[in-house]
C-alpha cells in the first residue's frame, strides 16, 4: 500500500516485525513488487552500535516474546561485537500497559520492576539495557527509577534515525527520490481510527488524525 502511494523507502519500525518478516520482505517480496524499492528494519542498525554503549561488555535486551524468541539480537550483535554478552528478557505486559494508557500509573511499577529484576538476575555485570520495542520508551522514566545509576537505558529512536541518515548518504540514488519538507500522514489498517488516534497521540505528544486503509 505504501509503495502504491509512491513511497520509495519504508522503515519497518517494529522489532518483532523486523525479526520475523524483514528478511522475507527484502529477499522475496521486493523482487516481486518492485526491486527499486527498499524496506529497512530496526534491529540491524541497533546491533551495529549497541556494543559501543557498554563498558562491561554485557548487555540486557528487553523486548516482546516474539523478538526474544527470534534470537535476532543475539545473532546480529554477535556479528559486530563478538566480545559482548547479550542477555534477553521478554516483557509481555509492557506493551499492554502502554496501549491501555497505564504506563505512567502506579500499577505499572510492579511489572516494570519484575522484568528488570529478572534480566539483572542473569548477570551482575550488565551495564546497558536496550529498549528493543517502540512502546518501551514511554516506560523509560519508570525503568530508570528502578535501576542503579551506572546502568544505561538505551532507546532506539536516535539510533535508527542516525542509521537512516547514514544510509541515505551512502545511497544518493535513494536520497534523491525523497521529498523535502513533507507532511506527516497517518494510516491504519484498523477500522477503529479513533482508537488508533488515541494511542498514536501518546507517542507524538500531539493529536493524531488517521485514515483507514484496507490491506487489500
Amino acid at each position: 500500500m505504501l509503495f502504491k502511494m509512491g513511497c520509495p523507502l519504508v522503515i519497518l519500525a517494529c522489532n518483532t516485525a523486523s525479526a520475523k518478516a524483514l528478511r522475507t520482505i527484502q529477499q522475496k517480496d521486493l523482487l516481486n513488487e518492485d526491486p527499486t524499492k527498499r524496506v529497512l528494519g530496526v534491529i540491524r542498525p541497533t546491533a551495529e552500535v549497541i556494543g559501543n554503549y557498554t563498558q562491561t561488555k554485557q548487555i540486557g535486551v528487553l523486548g516482546t516474546k516474539g523478538t526474544v524468541q527470534s534470537e535476532s539480537y543475539l545473532i546480529e550483535i554477535n556479528h559486530f561485537f563478538t566480545d559482548v554478552k547479550v542477555y534477553q528478557q521478554a516483557c509481555p505486559l509492557w506493551v499492554p500497559l502502554v496501549e491501555n494508557g497505564e504506563h505512567d500509573q502506579p500499577g505499572a511499577d510492579y511489572f516494570v520492576k519484575k522484568y528488570l529484576d529478572q534480566v539483572l538476575a542473569k548477570s551482575e555485570e550488565i551495564d546497558t539495557l536496550l529498549l528493543a520495542c517502540t512502546h518501551y520508551p514511554l516506560l523509560q522514566g519508570k525503568i530508570a527509577s528502578y535501576l542503579p545509576k551506572h546502568i544505561k537505558v538505551v532507546p532506539q529512536g536516535d539510533i535508527v534515525a542516525a542509521s537512516l541518515k547514514d544510509y541515505l548518504q551512502r545511497h544518493p540514488e535513494m536520497e534523491q527520490k525523497l521529498t523535502r519538507k513533507g507532511t506527516q500522514q497517518f494510516f491504519t489498517t484498523s477500522d477503529d481510527t479513533a482508537d488508533f488516534d488515541h494511542h498514536a497521540s501518546m507517542f507524538f505528544s500531539e493529536p493524531v488524525k488517521s485514515e483507514y486503509i484496507p490491506l487489500k
